[in-house]
């Protein structure tokens, strides 16, 4: 018997990849988490959260410093 409960998986990126690029993503773990959490893949949510570029740092640099 399948869970019914909905898993969500919200990715956070720098902006700059490509439609084709996200959809890809959002696929394979959607096709992942069906595979590991035995739920129907209808009932996967996945969220691609977007940051420019300016507004994001690692180490104190800003990625568009980067």
């Amino acid at each position: 018997m399948r869970e019914k409960q909905m898993p969500e998986i919200v990715v956070y990126a720098v902006e700059g990849r490509s439609a084709e690029q996200k959809k890809k993503l959002m696929v394979k773990i959607t096709e992942a988490v069906v595979d590991t959490f035995g739920v129907d893949k209808d009932r996967v949510v996945v969220s691609v959260v977007e940051t420019k570029a300016a507004d994001k740092s690692r180490g104190g640099v800003l990625y568009s410093e980067r």
